[in-house]
């Protein structure tokens, strides 16, 4: 493996880069939580404690480590000790049950798992199943005792009076590894060197420049969606690279008016969400109380994953025009594949994005779609946006990181057309789209043109097995209130895009089910229609 660290020069390390930050700021906030406020100093101790206890358990280099946390300062001083010890974090997704649990953690190699403990009992029907666990590290949110097989987080967080470095050395190289459920099949590890990740979420800290570190503390950010997943994950590393504070919610579900509280009390200046999962709960409670909340500490509001809609952030704009809205078309498999901007001035429009430096639209035979012609294509992202492949599924690998013309590129399954200003429409997920008399659906298209309808408070759209279509496209849709008119939909849809791609049902649900990171579960989605429907 080549040594990209080496090549990096002055990137390193996660670890190494917050120890730095810990020594020249450490009195200022790396981490609030309501009245909770931990210090860099405090942070990088409890880190330490945690390497140690890694290192005493006798784990070794690149041994993995789960966290099965919502939101809270544990789970990224657990994961800074982590990386102080060398070792590969594991997210985990807590809306998992069991099964999925031990296929995730039996598939990681997961050597220790840090928990909160309203998870205990799940986690004691499961021991058995996943024996390559040896530690437990059990964190107090009041719910249940400390198990007798666990030991408590805070005995090891303190147990630490001094920094903690591995007899092995730290390398860019070393991974921290993403797992994603994606839209089908089982979980996969995506692993990312650190390297990779400094170079993505670390451009902007003074590290991209000189091995100095800040000499003040950066801005505070909040990531309003689950750090277990990508986009929550990597914008804290940026604000923690920053020399920032990031600052978790204390509910464990979304709460708009919690979130505007805290940007308003703690003078947040980057906010994570997840597209109109986020944006949208959080305008309707800003336009019913407009004056309620001072908003204009926020300087950027960071989106990925979901589509964020240009009536959306036309809203959201009206309450702070000075704050910029970066949409980012990003994957757990590719990072900085399309980004828009929008501002007071220039609204973009729905999943119109500007492609990456290193991003192409090409056809499966690795050429390039022509521009204008409404072809559409994959979405395809070389250089450091590309991470090492999944762990242990060379097939996968070899499926989705593909050679093209000479350089290495991942093609996750994104697909997308470009205009002839090279402006870039994305159409969705190859592996979730819906084949009807012969043509192509994307989803998230169709999805997208029903929430602009006031009577949509949220769609989902599947295909439903048809004698005469193939499959019949088919919206599940949650109403912002009342009920809704099934054929103003259709007609709703086919004034906005091509007749073909306007749904033949439209479902009244109570809710489409999003995760706590705005995604959807089409699999489960598409059973419930076909139950519904028949065929």
């Amino acid at each position: 493996m080549e040594n990209l660290s080496a090549q990096a020069g002055h990137l390193e390390s996660f670890a190494d880069v917050w120890e730095k930050i810990a020594d020249a700021i450490p009195d200022a906030p790396a981490q609030k939580q309501g009245d909770r406020v931990v210090t860099w100093r405090d942070f990088d101790r409890g880190a330490d404690g945690v390497a140690k206890a890694l290192l005493d358990a006798g784990f070794t280099h690149q041994d993995k480590v789960a966290q099965y946390l919502y939101n809270c300062p544990e789970y990224l001083e657990s994961f800074f000790g982590t990386l102080k010890a060398g070792m590969v974090p594991v997210n985990t997704n807590y809306r998992y049950g069991p099964a999925e649990l031990v296929y995730l953690w039996d598939n990681a190699d997961a050597v220790c798992v840090v928990f909160h403990g309203t998870f205990s009992e799940t986690i004691d029907e499961i021991r058995a199943e996943v024996p390559k666990v040896k530690l437990w590290l059990w964190v107090d949110d009041g719910s249940h005792p400390c198990p007798d097989w666990a030991t408590p987080y805070e005995e090891v967080a303190s147990s630490a009076p001094e920094r903690v470095r591995p007899p092995w050395e730290r390398s860019g190289d070393d991974i921290i590894m993403l797992y994603t459920g994606g839209t089908t099949g089982m979980p996969k590890g995506v692993m990312w060197r650190q390297a990779d990740l400094m170079a993505q979420y670390g451009a902007n800290s003074q590290f991209a420049v000189s091995d100095e570190p800040p000499a003040v503390p950066g801005p505070p950010g909040v990531p309003a969606c689950p750090i277990m997943h990508g986009t929550g994950m990597f914008v804290s590393f940026l604000v923690l690279t920053l020399g920032g504070c990031v600052v978790t919610l204390t509910k464990r579900s979304y709460d708009p008016e919690e979130l505007l509280d805290t940007i308003e009390r703690e003078k947040v200046s980057i906010l994570t969400i997840v597209g109109d999962a986020f944006a949208k709960p959080m305008l309707a409670t800003l336009d019913a109380s407009p004056e309620r909340w001072d908003i204009s500490s926020l300087g950027v509001v960071v989106s990925s994953g979901v589509m964020w809609s240009g009536a959306t952030k036309r809203g959201m704009l009206k309450h702070h025009p000075a704050m910029a809205l970066s949409d980012h078309f990003s994957s757990s498999e590719a990072l900085g594949m399309a980004s828009s901007t929008s501002t007071g001035d220039t609204v973009n429009e729905t999943a119109k994005f500007t492609l990456g430096p290193n991003t192409r639209v090409i056809r499966e035979d690795g050429t390039d779609v022509d521009r204008g012609t409404g072809e559409v294509g994959m979405l395809a992202i070389s250089g450091r946006g590309v991470p090492v492949g999944y762990y242990k599924d060379p097939e996968k690998t070899a499926r989705t990181f593909r050679e093209v013309d000479g350089e290495r590129y991942s093609i996750p399954g994104d697909f997308a057309m470009v205009d002839e200003d090279g402006t870039v429409h994305v159409m969705g997920r190859g592996s979730v789209c819906i084949n009807t008399g012969g043509e192509k659906v994307y989803p998230e298209e169709v999805e997208e043109v029903l929430k602009e309808h006031p009577s949509v408070r949220d769609a989902a759209v599947v295909g439903v097995p048809d004698e005469k279509w193939g499959e019949a496209i088919t919206a599940m849709v949650e109403p912002s209130s009342g009920s809704i008119d099934e054929a103003e939909l259709i007609a709703h849809v086919k004034s906005r895009l091509a007749a073909y791609k306007a749904p033949k049902r439209v479902l009244d649900v109570r809710t489409v089910g999003r995760s706590p990171a705005g995604k959807l579960d089409y699999t489960t989605l598409r059973r419930d229609a076909v139950e519904r429907v028949g065929s």
